[in-house]
């Protein structure tokens, strides 16, 4: 998995320990290597001990996911049903992201934007040799075949790609998932003010000075810029871009496809989503990159909780009514 990194958190100096009036609160900052990439835990708390073991517990809630759902490590479980088409006894968590993938919500809800079953796609890209780094035509109709999630059989002790040559990816949920087990297990050790970065967002409470997290939602054309910046409510926050990983520099060949059409989704640059968890914002704003800003924006106003930004080729921004601008 490669962290898609789309949102740079505002933190302030977090450093150290501080006495707040009323409530002590130590604040420390910690950092770890999980999906190919650091991914970082910012935990206010007034035991030091306590904080330093609760990020470790959760940290290693993101390395247990990785090691399932990873597409490039050879022992997860992933790797394994990609490579054998079908795996016996699937692990409760990965059962648990393939079933907010499929009928439980994703594919159904987007009515098929959301697709675990892409990787063949992404493969034909990624091998391809042409200047304009685009598969040829048969391999890309070859790849656009095995596209069909409908033809994932999920059940408890068996999971199985129907035809041959089919393989899912997860990396749009896998690091959401792994940030709401994160944010889990610091709640667990009674942490009340933290906010976990596995290139998706999950806070709790609020930062040092008693305001909320503050992120910024990096422009998509100018690294160093921000779109827009946002206050964390509670919710959990996702992007995802044409910018972050790409086949062209023009951005019209990119790492997010169309299960319809086997190309790069054209309209939008940048989704930014924010849910009642990471996994489904992480989910949701792969899918509203794929349905473009109309029909993301209609979708995610029938949903609980939800809100989006979304930025397109032209850098048109638009917000939903209740996005927590900052």
């Amino acid at each position: 998995m490669q962290r898609r990194t789309f949102i740079a958190a505002s933190l302030g100096a977090v450093a150290g320990c501080a006495r707040l009036p009323g409530e002590p609160r130590c604040a420390t900052h910690s950092a770890a290597l999980a999906f190919g990439t650091t991914v970082t835990i910012t935990v206010l708390h007034a035991d030091a001990a306590l904080a330093a073991l609760a990020m470790d517990e959760a940290f290693a809630q993101a390395r247990m996911v990785e090691r399932l759902m990873s597409i490039h490590d050879a022992g997860s479980q992933v790797y394994a049903l990609n490579r054998h088409g079908v795996l016996a006894y699937p692990d409760p968590h990965l059962l648990a992201v393939l079933a907010q993938a499929q009928a439980q919500a994703l594919s159904v809800l987007t009515r098929g934007a959301f697709d675990i079953t892409v990787q063949p796609l992404w493969r034909a890209y990624s091998e391809a040799t042409s200047p304009s780094h685009r598969p040829a035509a048969a391999d890309r109709l070859k790849a656009g075949a095995l596209v069909n999630w409908q033809r994932v059989r999920v059940d408890d002790v068996r999971v199985k790609l129907d035809k041959p040559g089919m393989q899912v990816t997860l990396n749009g949920l896998a690091q959401g998932y792994a940030a709401d087990l994160a944010l889990a297990a610091l709640r667990a050790r009674g942490v009340k003010h933290a906010l976990v970065d596995m290139g998706e967002f999950a806070s709790l409470g609020a930062r040092q000075d008693r305001q909320p997290w503050t992120l910024g939602v990096e422009d998509p054309r100018e690294p160093a810029a921000l779109a827009a910046r946002l206050r964390t409510d509670g919710r959990c926050v996702a992007t995802s871009g044409d910018y972050a990983s790409w086949f062209t520099p023009d951005f019209v060949h990119h790492h997010i496809f169309d299960p319809a059409t086997g190309e790069s989704p054209q309209e939008l640059s940048s989704v930014t989503v924010v849910a009642p968890t990471a996994m489904l914002a992480d989910g949701l704003s792969t899918a509203f990159m794929v349905m473009g800003s109309r029909k993301a924006h209609a979708l995610a106003a029938t949903l609980p909780g939800v809100d989006l930004l979304t930025i397109n080729k032209r850098g048109i921004v638009w917000k939903s009514p209740s996005f927590p601008a900052a």
